[in-house]
């Protein structure tokens, strides 16, 4: 259980309950210091020369690498995610500021040709990008460390200061990255914390110190934040929630599909991934033999202590995330669900969990379960499935299993989506590829190519009669 007090949050390992730190809570007075001492950093990153960014992002990432195995695992006690997990979402985190320290040389105007225009052929027009200004960072509690980095790497590679509020849950890996970055040597007051919990996030979004406000997190969170922050005009860069559908056909490759489901849903953040394979659509031919092969693969996952090697399935982040999952599991056999395999809760532990019989507008299925729980829809067609898919608020990933190339190009085409794999799952992110979603999942775009345009303005330069 976690302790809020005035000033402290306690952290706890949620596999076991182990105080292990505590997080300062900031009050508005130290909120609003720091929102103005960072318009200092936003002027010392902004005279940064683009070298010299690259070169201290390349520090910040030799500094987490060399603490990767400490980061690993005090991340794995906070958060609850699998040690091996937890040690590939730190690498990821070094190649992301490794990647952005290369990006930050590599941010381009254009030269717009004015002979176009007659009258205008002397004149010569060119655009540069400049920094936004200050960046206000909202990291949720599933990936902090890897989601972090793709927000201060960001930032800091386009020239930015930026404020980080990290997750109230699970903060301290961050808290000791953002060490790093201090001993790196970015300028006074480029990277500061803020620590706490919706109140700190409210206070950024309405604050007209803040030029953007970048969240992950749950739609809902989305919409307050964008609410808040359309007073002062503010950019909003919203990476929000989904219920990303799977659709196997008849002709796909059913152990891999299994084992998508298994590694996308059941097997890795615990379920807790927004692109996460979160609705099964099967064409009715094959449902009972991926069912089989999913139970066989299923059954095999070892559950336990997130700081063993060859644990699979750790807890959720919170034994009140566990009892909501639970309660939708429940909801849905209630519906008429069959309970396959799991359903079961021990603390903050949910136990992988099939679902079969699973209608496609129920309401159990229709938000997003946030844990490890793989509903399969029985359906007629790809073309069926597609339609039900699509009939969602949300469209982050999808995905589509089939060994016919074109048809995955046609239903692909057709899936409301940010992007689709095919045969693969959707919980897939690689950060030199462009994420993000369409409708009620946010509209932005995080990667290495598109974060920086975001998190910079583009000024038109117009030089008369430049040309002779």
């Amino acid at each position: 259980m976690t302790t809020t007090t005035a000033t402290t949050i306690e952290i706890r390992n949620p596999a076991d309950g182990e105080l292990i730190g505590t997080l300062e809570v900031a009050d508005a007075a130290q909120i609003a210091t720091t929102i103005a001492n960072a318009q200092e950093g936003r002027r010392a990153m902004a005279a940064l020369p683009a070298h010299a960014r690259a070169d201290l992002l390349q520090r910040i990432a030799d500094g987490i690498a060399a603490r990767e195995q400490e980061l690993a695992n005090l991340l794995a006690r906070e958060n609850g995610k699998p040690i091996a997990q937890t040690r590939g979402e730190v690498a990821a985190a070094i190649r992301i500021f490794r990647g952005f320290a290369e990006e930050s040389k590599r941010i381009f105007g254009r030269q717009i040709p004015l002979d176009a225009v007659p009258g205008l052929e002397r004149n010569l027009a060119f655009t540069r990008r400049e920094p936004l200004g200050v960046i206000a960072a909202i990291v949720p509690f599933n990936y902090p460390v890897e989601l972090y980095a793709h927000k201060a790497a960001a930032a800091l590679a386009a020239g930015n200061a930026v404020i980080v509020k990290p997750p109230e849950k699970c903060p301290l890996a961050v808290i000791e990255i953002a060490e790093i970055v201090e001993q790196a040597g970015a300028p006074q007051h480029a990277h500061q914390l803020l620590g706490g919990g919706p109140e700190v996030a409210s206070a950024l979004a309405s604050d007209p110190g803040i030029n953007l406000i970048s969240l992950t997190g749950s739609t809902v969170a989305g919409r307050a934040i964008s609410a808040l922050a359309a007073p002062t005009l503010k950019r909003v860069h919203l990476e929000l929630g989904s219920n990303d559908p799977m659709i196997v056909c008849a002709d796909a490759d059913l152990d891999k599909a299994a084992e998508a489901i298994v590694l996308g849903r059941l097997a890795r953040g615990n379920g807790q991934i927004c692109c996460a394979v979160k609705r099964i659509f099967v064409e009715d031919a094959v449902h009972d033999e991926l069912a089989a092969k999913l139970l066989e693969q299923a059954r095999g996952l070892k559950i336990g202590d997130p700081l063993e090697e060859d644990t699979e399935v750790g807890p959720l982040i919170t034994e009140a995330a566990a009892k909501a999952v639970e309660a939708s599991i429940q909801q849905a056999v209630a519906d008429g669900a069959t309970l396959a395999l799991g359903g079961g809760r021990d603390g903050a532990f949910v136990q992988p969990t099939v679902l079969t019989g699973v209608k496609p507008n129920e309401p159990a299925i229709e938000m997003e379960i946030f844990g490890p729980v793989a509903p399969l829809v029985r359906v007629d067609s790809a073309e069926q499935a597609v339609d039900f898919a699509n009939d969602s608020e949300y469209g982050l990933h999808a995905a589509v299993f089939t060994r016919d190339i074109s048809r995955a190009f046609k239903l692909a085409a057709r899936l409301e989506a940010g992007g689709v794999i095919v045969n693969g799952s959707t919980a897939l992110r690689s950060e030199n590829l462009p994420f993000g979603g369409v409708k009620q999942t946010g509209g932005a775009r995080e990667g290495l190519h598109d974060t920086l345009r975001d998190m910079t303005e583009e000024k038109t330069i117009i030089v008369m009669d430049a040309l002779g």
